[in-house]
């Protein structure tokens, strides 16, 4: 797996807690929404790095068949 980096991110509480309703609202955590909101904005403006690595997949795995 690849490094991951730590940042410290400050924002408005209200922003927080909206974050942390949608995240909640969609099962994530509110890193990996963050992460995921960050790369979907990078990807838009063109600018998404082509060596960038996939979101880890995290949780159960999927059932196998049998």
């Amino acid at each position: 797996m690849s490094d991951r980096r730590q940042v410290l991110l400050r924002v408005d509480p209200a922003v927080h807690a909206a974050l942390m309703r949608w995240a909640d609202d969609e099962f994530r955590s509110l890193n990996a929404h963050v992460e995921m909101l960050l790369r979907r904005a990078l990807a838009e403006a063109g600018r998404m790095p082509k060596q960038a690595a996939p979101i880890p997949r995290r949780g159960r795995p999927p059932a196998s068949p049998g």
